[in-house]
């Protein structure tokens, strides 16, 4: 059986990973500190500053994702002075023109969050995941995240009109078309793009924690077993913990030690191989 492993690292991502050769990892899936959210765990981060913040860390991401990777980013708007700030969309142009191709987009739909209301807008429930990826050909498995057709196909199917059994194109000229008939036999379908997933609050030691869903579809969309999957703000250890259960070796990086003592204690013991052993690094990268 092949051996996994699973690493954790305490320091700034942008300078541990220069310890890491190009193309090494086949995925990236994170959430790093939102904009001037949590100054009192991280330090905060204005969200003026944040493109400027970010981008010599998603430089050292670029370099180390295999060209048939994929980076995932979790990031939430945020609203200043009444208005929502645009600095995720300012930061998807500046990813774009470091070399990153904007492939898609998934929306997290909290499905248990709790109501709320401002004097202008209501509580956000979803936050993004946005798709980066280095080539337009990249790894994907996307029959790992189908799901149960659902009850409706039951009915539905048995009672085909004349327009379910040929491929029916839009009524609105919009290009569309769909053939129902095609669904017969089949127990499972392709998801949306938009994920429904409870949070979790069974990690109180750590205050920005995602559910364990949320890097297991990624993970499981994107690589396959004893692949490295990479989360440079791995916080308590979520990416990790997931990764190692499903057979993918991972690193995980943080800066704040407690929380690397907090993702170490959630991974299984494993035999932690140095660096040297495991893969050839040669020197330091260099900026």
């Amino acid at each position: 059986m092949r051996k996994i492993e699973c690493i954790t690292r305490c320091g700034d991502c942008a300078e541990v990973l220069l310890d890491y050769p190009d193309n090494f990892f086949d995925l990236i899936v994170t959430s790093p500190p939102y904009a001037d959210s949590r100054a009192k765990t991280y330090g905060g981060i204005r969200p003026d500053d944040y493109v400027e913040w970010f981008l010599p860390r998603s430089e050292q991401f670029f370099r180390v994702l295999k060209p048939t990777g994929t980076f995932i980013l979790n990031i939430k708007e945020k609203v200043v002075d009444g208005e929502r700030h645009t600095y995720i969309i300012e930061l998807i142009l500046a990813l774009r023109k470091q070399g990153w191709l904007w492939t898609e987009e998934f929306i997290w739909h909290k499905r248990n969050c709790h109501p709320g209301k401002w004097p202008n807008r209501f509580r956000d429930a979803w936050e993004r995941c946005l798709q980066f990826n280095k080539s337009k050909r990249f790894q994907m498995f996307q029959e790992n995240v189908m799901v149960p057709m659902g009850k409706w196909a039951e009915t539905r199917l048995k009672h085909l009109g004349k327009h379910d059994v040929i491929r029916f194109d839009s009524q609105v000229g919009s290009g569309f078309g769909k053939n129902i008939a095609n669904w017969i036999g089949r127990d499972k379908a392709y998801p949306s793009n938009v994920l429904h997933l409870p949070t979790e609050t069974d990690n109180r030691n750590h205050s920005a924690t995602f559910p364990r869903a949320l890097p297991e579809w990624f993970i499981k969309l994107f690589t396959k077993e004893g692949d490295w999957v990479l989360d440079p703000f791995v916080g308590c250890g979520t990416t990790c913990e997931v990764a190692q259960k499903l057979g993918r070796n991972s690193i995980g990086i943080d800066i704040v030690r407690q929380y690397i003592d907090l993702a170490q204690e959630k991974i299984n013991p494993v035999e932690m191989m140095l660096f040297e052993k495991r893969v050839k690094y040669g020197k330091r990268i260099k900026k």
